[in-house]
């Protein structure tokens, strides 16, 4: 039975994931709500190095600014590498797997790191395609998954 011009019935079908529970792909609310602990949390590391910085005292600062980039990078590129998760990605019950020519293999750091790059510049992220994957997604072969 041929599927060509069949539509899409659920999000992830074309990739060939399951339409709910475990490896389905996972809901915008949770990847914004791991996105958002993953960039509290980098500010709260960076914020530890540079609050010392500088003899204003002032609030201002004292923030990390830009400087929260480099944790929140380490994060992703180790994360995804090894894991295939973040520590946001963690606590919200997903993760990142390839859905590629090579599913099922782990993520490259060269895709992790390109796929940290494009999330970090956020338009990538907010372009979404039929599966719900963002830009970022889509040029790596990846795909978030729930657990």
């Amino acid at each position: 039975m041929s599927t060509v011009g069949a539509p899409q019935r659920y999000r992830g079908e074309r990739l060939g994931l399951p339409e709910s529970g475990p490896g389905s792909i996972s809901t915008a609310g949770l990847r914004v709500g791991a996105l958002l602990v993953d960039c509290i949390a980098s500010a709260l590391v960076a914020g530890l190095f540079v609050a010392g910085i500088g003899s204003n005292h002032d609030i201002a600062h004292r923030l990390p600014g830009s400087w929260s980039l480099i944790p929140f990078a380490v994060d992703y590129v180790v994360g995804l590498v090894l894991g295939g998760q973040t520590l946001g990605m963690h606590l919200c019950g997903i993760r990142v797997i390839r859905v590629d020519k090579h599913a099922g293999e782990r993520i490259l750091p060269l895709h992790a790191a390109a796929r940290t790059l494009l999330l970090m510049l956020l338009v990538p992220a907010l372009i979404v395609d039929k599966d719900g994957r963002g830009l970022h997604d889509r040029v790596t072969g990846t795909a978030v998954v729930r657990v």
